[in-house]
């Protein structure tokens, strides 16, 4: 029997699979200008635990993958709004690299949302960014676009206690 420590961090890692599986599939839809509901039972009939050439994908949250893929493209317009108010004029969104766009946007679902802790959903996606981009300066670059979203969507979340 698991303790409940190792019941929190196969929860936690369910997660961050959702995360960056959400990540993928709102790379994917946009690559391939696939609907929503799509991308969203091809991942999860085919990543989510799948088992392909004798690689196993891990098991995912499969209530936060939809939550933020949904929300990620039902909220699209605020999201993108939001990122290119962090971004330098010069730079828009839709100049950026898809698969940072895709980050930006599968992050501003949550940041949205405010159901998960602002720092927590930054530091989950410079993650992702940090896997997609190994050494590159790209996860300073989300850790930067994110904080400034994260404060203009819940600035509550960054003024001291007390």
């Amino acid at each position: 029997m698991a303790s409940q420590s190792e019941r929190r961090e196969r929860s936690k890692q369910k997660k961050t699979t959702a995360r960056l599986f959400a990540v993928q599939a709102l790379f994917q839809m946009e690559a391939s200008d696939a609907a929503l509901e799509d991308v969203q039972a091809e991942f999860e009939t085919h990543r989510f635990g799948a088992e392909i050439d004798g690689d196993t994908y891990a098991e995912g949250n499969l209530e936060l993958f939809r939550a933020v893929t949904y929300r990620a493209v039902a909220e699209q317009g605020k999201i993108d709004k939001l990122t290119d108010d962090a971004l330098v004029a010069k730079w828009p969104i839709d100049r950026i690299d898809p698969t940072l766009r895709a980050v930006f946007r599968a992050a501003g679902a949550e940041l949205v949302a405010k159901d998960t802790p602002p720092k927590v959903a930054i530091s989950e996606y410079v993650d992702i960014a940090k896997a997609f981009f190994p050494g590159g300066k790209e996860a300073r670059f989300v850790n930067a676009v994110l904080d400034h979203m994260a404060r203009a969507t819940n600035p509550e979340a960054f003024t001291p206690k007390g």
